[in-house]
């Protein structure tokens, strides 16, 4: 299997064409699974961190950790989390160590413009959600 940053390789210019020249930069993270990070330019705070296994390219949005809903509101954000899951293209939300992410995976032969056309839609859909979704956080 080719290395996530070969495989990778153009990605941050397909980005910026995609985002109307918005600045994309692609940043590798050692460790013992490879592990790539997409930060756009005016979205830093949500990076994208994208993996891979020999059959599939999962790409993970962090959103917000547990201790930040409002313990009010959490059954009532973690309802209508899975009522909207069905309704954001591309991206279904998940929970990593405590985390709440947005993630989207695609085949481990998909090309590089669909790899593009995820990050793109992922980064939406992750603004919209802390749009959506801010009344529950503190």
């Amino acid at each position: 299997m080719q290395s996530l940053q070969k495989r990778l390789e153009g990605l941050d210019a397909l980005l910026e064409a995609r985002l109307f020249d918005v600045p994309v930069s692609l940043q590798p993270i050692p460790g013992e699974v490879p592990v790539v990070q997409v930060v756009i330019g005016g979205r830093e705070e949500l990076p994208i961190f994208i993996t891979a296994s020999p059959d599939q390219i999962l790409c993970i949005c962090y959103l917000w950790r547990d201790a930040e809903i409002r313990p009010e509101k959490r059954l009532e954000l973690l309802e209508l989390m899975l009522d909207l899951n069905p309704a954001i293209p591309l991206s279904s939300f998940g929970r990593v160590e405590g985390c709440h992410v947005l993630f989207g995976a695609l085949s481990a032969n998909a090309r590089r413009e669909a790899i593009a056309d995820d990050i793109v839609a992922l980064s939406d859909n992750a603004l919209d959600a802390l749009e959506a979704l801010a009344e529950y956080l503190n």
